[in-house]
């Protein structure tokens, strides 16, 4: 999991002059309309950004303007707190573009998030945000932890969808917590929680809905949520990434894990697992393959700006 980056809106400094106060009057269309033709104009390569926080599978960098980071993706793989770590050559790029597509369709159901725009294959011109240091992960299917815990087969279906609450902290490889150790040590407060668990539900049931439509089972995932300030009122956004990463995605007939557990259990075809995903998304194109993992043949889309390092 990556670490908590905490950084308050608030204490941004904002001449009133500035387009950033003008984009935070502005409907979200317009707004979002404003910032593009902003970031045409102040796109700065990587090399020259001040990087704000590196983590295992991600690098936020500074925004065009106040109140926005871009957020990078990186070819990592990891598992088990890092103790395990590869390369993969284009996943980065697979998962900026998957979550992008997820990303944009909750925004259009309402669903509150981070997620403003897609600059290039690898980064996100996203809101900077608060974020809560818990990992929201809510289960459809019995799997990973959840089976070692309780000794239930994998692949048995939950009577009911259940969330559970980890604490970001990678020294102490997340443990899980209460309600009550959340509200006790001042992580969030219960107002904060009833406005997570009901996010979370809404994520869970247009993902269910999204993916079995392309003949996938979604297992189980996990979510990060932050605290949007907007002068004086704050708001629960989600926020993070949302991919074959952070998510168990198993194929309906046969059962065949398109996730992360390929690299975690050493099954081989990472890459080409989450090449399945985007394809049946409509993300990749069809006559993409493995011959070309390096590279993968995306949809192309004229938002792309080509990436400077």
């Amino acid at each position: 999991s990556e670490r908590s980056l905490v950084v308050s809106c608030s204490r941004l400094e904002r001449d009133p002059r500035r387009s950033a106060d003008v984009f935070a009057r502005r409907p979200c269309s317009e707004a979002i309309g404003h910032m593009d033709s902003l970031f045409k104009s102040r796109y700065v390569p990587m090399n020259r950004r001040r990087r704000i926080y590196e983590g295992k599978a991600k690098i936020l960098y500074e925004g065009p303007e106040p109140g926005t980071l871009i957020q990078h993706f990186k070819d990592d793989a990891t598992a088990f707190n890092a103790k395990k770590h590869a390369i993969i050559d284009g996943k980065g790029v697979l998962n900026n573009r998957i979550s992008e597509f997820v990303f944009n369709q909750l925004n259009a159901l309402g669903v509150p998030t981070h997620f403003i725009k897609r600059l290039n294959m690898r980064e996100q011109l996203i809101r900077e945000v608060e974020i809560i240091p818990l990992e929201v992960v809510v289960r459809n299917v019995a799997a990973g932890s959840l089976s070692t815990r309780l000794g239930i087969p994998e692949g048995t279906q939950l009577p009911r969808s259940i969330i559970e609450f980890y604490y970001k902290n990678d020294e102490l490889n997340d443990p899980m917590v209460s309600e009550e150790h959340i509200t006790a040590f001042g992580w969030a407060s219960p107002q904060d929680i009833d406005d997570i668990m009901a996010l979370a539900i809404r994520v869970n049931d247009f993902l269910s809905g999204l993916f079995l439509g392309v003949g996938i089972r979604l297992v189980d995932f996990k979510i990060e949520f932050g605290r949007l300030w907007e002068g004086d009122m704050m708001r629960i956004v989600l926020a993070d990434e949302i991919s074959p990463d952070s998510c168990r995605l198993w194929d309906q007939s046969t059962g065949d894990k398109l996730d992360k557990d390929r690299f975690r259990r050493d099954l081989g075809g990472m890459l080409e697992a989450y090449q399945e995903v985007a394809r049946r998304l409509g993300i990749l194109n069809d006559n993409a393959s493995a011959a070309n993992a390096g590279a993968p043949s995306l949809v192309p889309d004229v938002t792309d700006v080509p990436e400077q390092e």
